[in-house]
């Protein structure tokens, strides 16, 4: 899980720091934000107070009503040692009460200009997504006619190549080598590169080539959803390979399954045309079509009609 905190908050969103600097690398555990409207009325059985707290110009307005005592009280129970940010939406006056209460205990006080609603739904997708459960496959990730298709196999078996052949064909590469997932939602995978690999492919016997600068942005797309696996393995003469299509195996990453197909890899087979297709066929399937399904229909027609006929 990634690690984010106040820090990364007041670089995303351009936020004013008002106090308690020294916190601001106070990690951020959730994406569910509080605004602490009963706590102000003096409540505060179940303050969650690990999640980031969001003050707008309801909370502030009942706050101006309280008598001198219970501002500072309320402040200094609203700011504990676990609080991970205190933010004021639109460019709200900050009490005086509650920034002595930040800086006393360490709690980074923010302030922004967005209207609460709005920076509420930025923070909480922005938090959604950073701290979304993420997980490293190795593989290639290309986007093909815009589905997501995850491409894995052992070392040597053509993953990179064949990558390279799919961009040469007009499709986007993601990632290579080391996918980063993230499943930002449930049913919901999302994949993307390391900064450091990050428009790159290797391809052995010719080194490492970068896909944007040789075949233009267009080839390239920082994240995309992934939705189908394709693993290539070396073709086994003694197993028996799907060839209708009519079983469809599934591949768990994190929480979610998404389909799987293997592909047997050996000479003179074309494997970009052959994922290419698959990611037709399988939006085809999305879609309400299924060439097995009807083939088998077919089949279990014609078989029908042969039997009717013999005992006619």
């Amino acid at each position: 899980m990634a690690k984010v905190t106040a820090n990364d908050l007041l670089e995303r969103f351009n936020l004013e720091l008002i106090a308690g600097e020294e916190g601001i690398y106070r990690p951020i555990t959730t994406s569910d934000l509080s605004r602490p409207g009963i706590e102000m009325a003096g409540y505060f059985t179940y303050y969650p107070a690990k999640r980031l707290q969001l003050l707008g110009r309801t909370e502030l307005s009942f706050f101006e009503h309280l008598k001198q005592h219970e501002k500072e009280e309320r402040m200094l129970k609203l700011c504990t040692y676990d609080t991970p940010g205190i933010i004021l939406s639109r460019g709200l006056e900050v009490p005086s009460e509650l920034i002595e209460a930040a800086e006393k205990v360490g709690v980074p006080l923010m302030r922004s200009n967005m209207p609460t609603t709005r920076l509420s739904s930025s923070i909480t997708t922005y938090l959604e997504s950073e701290l979304a459960p993420m997980t490293a496959v190795h593989g290639v990730l290309v986007d093909i006619y815009g589905i997501g298709v995850l491409i894995t196999g052992n070392s040597g078996v053509g993953k990179s190549e064949t990558a390279l052949d799919l961009v040469r064909r007009g499709h986007r590469l993601v990632a290579d080598d080391s996918v980063e997932i993230r499943q930002e939602n449930e049913g919901t995978l999302v994949g993307r590169s390391p900064d450091l690999i990050q428009h790159l492919l290797e391809i052995r016997g010719l080194g490492i080539i970068n896909v944007m600068t040789l075949f233009g942005a267009g080839a390239v797309r920082p994240y995309k959803r992934i939705v189908l696996c394709i693993h290539l393995e070396l073709w086994d003469q003694n197993k028996a390979y799907d060839r209708l299509g009519l079983d469809e195996e599934k591949m768990k990453i994190i929480d979610t399954e998404i389909t799987k197909l293997t592909v047997p890899v050996r000479p003179g087979r074309n494997l970009a045309v052959i994922i290419e297709v698959a990611a037709m066929n399988y939006r085809l399937k999305r879609l309400g079509y299924d060439a097995a399904q009807e083939f088998s229909s077919r089949l279990t027609d014609v078989i029908e009609e042969a039997d009717h006929d013999e005992f006619r």
